[in-house]
């Protein structure tokens, strides 16, 4: 019979050959907790530059950071100052909002609701990996916020009519973060520290190229390759993540931000029930998932994926991972920090770490 200390063991002797035998990753961070099963692992492997890695270090998940704009978006539902059924016109400016989506002809701004921008079923299209491309290309080239959604409407045309197509991108988070900033009159990052990292003592999470943690870091920040480059260097690249990913630090402060949103900490218990459950089907690359708000869940399929493995969290393209599985209480936070890693990450969440959790709680 499994024991805690041997399926410990086992989950990072696996982490730590996954590391070692391929050259891509750099570094790599993983963090597993289950009173339940009574496991605590937070793993550190490889090295930023000269520095080993740490456990301690702050680590840029990506896209792991849309749960925090989905989350505040939601804090704003409880308290009355929003639906997710509003039209976002309701809560944007004339300026931003002239010539959103205009498909085939047809102007459909005003019909994009908060829910469509949450689900990422707006129909619009993905302005960020677009100027990244541009600003790998041009080191002087830089985009505020504003300035990447003005080049959207020109250069990216929207794909579908709102509600009708899922898919992801951060265009409909740099807007969900605008909302968040007009109902607020705050900064995005401001809002961020005072309603989520100030309140759950994390001391050293801050938003990248917007704001600096509450403690002077003892490490650097996790290196993370994006296209080639370490994204974490470039603070261009920050103020085009902005809500849509810009979350930095260390795993152990991501893992209060999850435990308070599960314990109904940040939102009421029937609010988060509505973030994962209104959902839709994800299409490529993320065949096998639905798509909340801000929230991936495994489908479940017959001897593929029993139901036994469902968890629910986030995953950013540089192979980051935040979930909580249910079933054994388990809370399973980590990154390999590099873009190959996108879909093998979670391959390697649910078959090398939840599966040995479930394998333990039999």
């Amino acid at each position: 019979m499994a024991t805690a200390l041997a399926t410990q063991e086992k989950i990072a002797a696996t982490f730590r050959r996954q590391v070692q035998k391929d050259k891509r990753i750099q570094n790599a961070y993983l963090l597993v907790r289950s009173d339940k099963l009574d496991i605590a692992l937070n793993l550190a492997e490889g090295q930023t530059g000269e520095v080993p890695a740490h456990p301690q270090q702050a680590c840029h998940l990506a896209s792991v950071g849309k749960l925090f704009t989905s989350t505040l978006i939601m804090m704003l539902q409880d308290e009355g100052r929003l639906s997710v059924d509003d039209p976002i016109a309701q809560h944007l400016d004339a300026e931003l909002m002239a010539g959103l989506h205009v498909y085939k002809g047809h102007d459909y701004s005003g019909d994009i609701r908060i829910k469509h921008l949450l689900q990422q079923t707006s129909g619009l299209s993905d302005v960020f990996f677009p100027l990244v491309k541009k600003m790998l290309k041009d080191p002087e080239l830089s985009f505020t916020i504003r300035e990447a959604l003005s080049w959207g409407k020109a250069h990216q045309p929207p794909v579908s009519p709102p509600g009708k197509k899922h898919v992801y991108n951060d265009t409909n988070y740099y807007l969900l973060g605008l909302i968040i900033e007009q109902l607020t009159q705050q900064s995005f990052h401001e809002v961020v520290h005072e309603r989520i990292f100030d309140p759950l003592g994390m001391e050293n999470a801050y938003i990248q190229s917007y704001s600096s943690p509450n403690v002077s870091p003892a490490y650097p920040p996790a290196a993370i390759y994006l296209s080639g480059i370490n994204f974490i260097e470039d603070e261009r690249f920050g103020k085009i993540d902005y809500a849509g990913g810009g979350v930095v630090a260390p795993l152990q402060e991501y893992l209060l931000f999850l435990q308070a949103l599960v314990n109904g900490q940040l939102v009421q218990p029937a609010t988060l029930h509505q973030m994962i459950n209104d959902d839709v089907v994800m299409g490529f690359p993320a065949i096998g998932f639905n798509y909340g708000y801000g929230v991936w869940k495994p489908k479940a399929i017959p001897l593929l994926m029993p139901k036994k493995y469902f968890c629910w969290g986030c995953v950013g393209v540089t192979g980051a991972f935040m979930f909580y599985h249910p079933s054994t209480e388990a809370y399973v936070i980590g990154t390999f920090n590099d873009q190959a890693y996108t879909s093998k990450a979670l391959r390697f969440m649910l078959t090398k770490v939840i599966k040995p959790l479930l394998d333990l709680d039999k």
